[in-house]
C-alpha cells in the first residue's frame, strides 16, 4: 500500500507552537477530553490498569507505570537515556525510506511517542493503557513507539486512538516497532474512533521470538476519511504465533484498506488473520498475505456485510496465500453478503423491534469464531452494531 497524493502536508499543522509540558497524572487532564478518551477505552481514573500514556496532539502529556518490571517512558527519553534501543530497537522493523510517511515520522528533530519494556519473566495482570490522541483540528501527528518484551513477559495493552468529539479533520501516522522474545505473550487491543475527514496512516511491524505470542485486536467505532494499514508480522522462532482479529465500520465517505503480512519464518509456527467489516456506505478493502517460508499453519479469513452501499460504496476481500515449503499447510476464505430478511422477522416474532433486530444480527456477525474478546473490546463491538444498525442519531 503507497500513500500517492493522498494529502498535502502544507495544508495542516506539523509542528507544536510550544515546548513540551510538564508530565501530569491523567486526572489532571481537561475534563473535555474524557469522554473522547472514554470511547476508546482509556479511563482517566486508572481503575483496573497498570499505567497510563497519553499523547495529545505533539507532545506526551502522561506517562507512568504503577508495576515493578513494567518501564514505561516518552520514546525520545529512552533514546536519550539507553543506547542500545537505538542500536538494536529503533527503525529496525519499519524502515526510514518506506514511503511519504516512514520519512516524514523520521525527520521529526524529536520522535514522539512512547516507549514500554516489559521486563524478562515479569507479567502485568491489568492492562496498560496508551491513548494517541488529537484534540485540536488540521494538525499532522507523527509517532513512533517502540514495544519491547524480554523472555516470558506478558502484557496486555489496550491503545486507543481518537480525535477529540469537535475534531473533524488532520492526519495521523503512526511507526510502532514490536519486539517479543522467547515465550513471551502480547495482547494488543487498538480501539480507533476519528473525525470524518481524518487520514490514518499506521506502519507497524513486530518480530516474535521461539514460542512467542502476538495478539493484535482493532476495532474502529467511527472511521476516519482514509486508513491504511498493512502490519508486517515475522514469526522468526520455532512455535511462534501471530492472531490478528480487525473490526471495523466502513461509513458513508471513508476510503478503508486493511491487511497484514505474516512472515512463518520459524518451524512450527502458526497464524490467523480475521477480518470483519460492515459497510453502510464507504468504500473497504479488506486483504492480506501469508507467507510460509517452513513447516507451519496458517489461515485467513476476510468477511463482510453490505449493509448500504449506496451508489459509490463496496467491499473488496482478497486474501493471499504464499508457500515456499512443501510442509507449509495454509487456507484461506473469503465471503461478502447481507443481512437476510427472514433472519430479521424471525427476530421480530420473538417481540424485538427491527432496528434492535438488526443490531443483533450484525453484532453475531462481528463475533462469530472471534474468541477472547473480554470485557472492553465486547463493549466496543456492541457499539459498532448499535451505529451500523441504527445510524448516528
Amino acid at each position: 500500500m503507497t500513500v500517492g497524493n493522498l494529502f498535502n502536508l502544507k495544508d495542516y499543522i506539523t509542528q507544536a507552537g510550544s515546548s513540551a509540558p510538564e508530565l501530569i497524572a491523567p486526572e489532571q487532564l481537561d475534563p473535555s477530553n474524557a469522554s473522547s478518551l472514554a470511547e476508546v477505552g482509556i479511563l482517566l481514573d486508572g481503575h483496573n490498569r497498570s499505567g497510563t500514556f497519553v499523547m495529545q496532539d505533539f507532545h506526551p502529556v502522561c506517562s507512568f507505570s504503577a508495576v515493578e518490571g513494567l518501564e514505561v517512558m516518552p520514546l525520545a527519553l529512552a533514546l536519550a537515556r539507553y543506547e542500545w534501543l537505538k542500536e538494536r530497537y529503533y527503525w529496525k522493523l519499519v524502515k526510514r525510506g518506506q514511503d511519504e510517511v516512514t520519512r516524514f515520522c523520521a525527520d521529526q528533530p524529536t520522535p514522539q511517542g512512547f516507549f514500554i519494556h516489559v521486563r524478562e519473566g515479569a507479567k502485568v495482570e491489568l492492562p496498560y493503557q496508551a491513548a494517541l490522541y488529537m484534540a485540536h483540528a488540521n494538525i499532522a501527528q507523527a509517532i513512533h513507539n517502540v514495544v519491547l518484551l524480554d523472555d516470558n513477559a506478558e502484557l496486555n495493552l489496550i491503545t486507543g486512538c481518537a480525535t477529540h468529539h469537535s475534531v473533524t479533520s488532520g492526519i495521523h501516522m503512526a511507526i510502532t516497532e514490536t519486539y517479543i522474545g522467547k515465550n513471551a505473550t502480547l495482547t494488543n487491543t487498538m480501539v480507533h474512533s476519528w473525525g470524518p475527514e481524518v487520514t490514518v496512516m499506521p506502519r507497524a511491524g513486530t518480530a516474535v521470538g521461539s514460542g512467542g505470542r502476538f495478539i493484535s485486536n482493532y476495532v474502529s467505532l467511527r472511521p476516519a476519511g482514509i486508513v491504511q494499514s498493512n502490519p508486517t508480522t515475522w514469526l522468526k522462532g520455532k512455535d511462534s504465533s501471530a492472531k490478528y482479529q480487525t473490526i471495523i465500520l466502513g461509513a458513508k465517505g471513508s476510503d478503508i484498506q486493511t491487511g497484514g503480512v505474516v512472515y512463518l519464518d520459524g518451524e512450527n509456527s502458526r497464524a490467523e488473520l480475521t477480518h470483519r467489516g460492515v459497510c453502510t456506505g464507504g468504500q473497504m478493502i479488506q486483504g492480506g498475505m501469508l507467507i510460509g517460508n517452513a513447516p507451519c499453519r496458517a489461515h485467513i479469513d476476510c468477511s463482510g456485510m453490505l449493509l448500504d452501499p449506496g451508489r459509490e460504496g463496496f467491499i473488496q476481500s482478497t486474501p493471499g496465500l504464499k508457500a515456499f515449503h512443501p510442509e507449509a499447510q495454509m487456507s484461506h476464505e473469503a465471503s461478502i453478503g447481507k443481512i437476510a430478511p427472514e433472519q430479521v422477522e424471525y427476530l421480530q416474532s420473538r417481540g424485538i423491534t427491527e432496528r434492535d433486530a438488526v443490531s443483533m444480527i450484525i453484532r453475531g456477525f462481528l463475533n462469530a469464531d472471534i474468541e477472547g474478546l473480554g470485557r472492553e473490546l465486547d463493549a466496543r463491538i456492541a457499539e459498532i452494531a448499535d451505529l451500523a444498525g441504527h445510524g448516528e442519531e
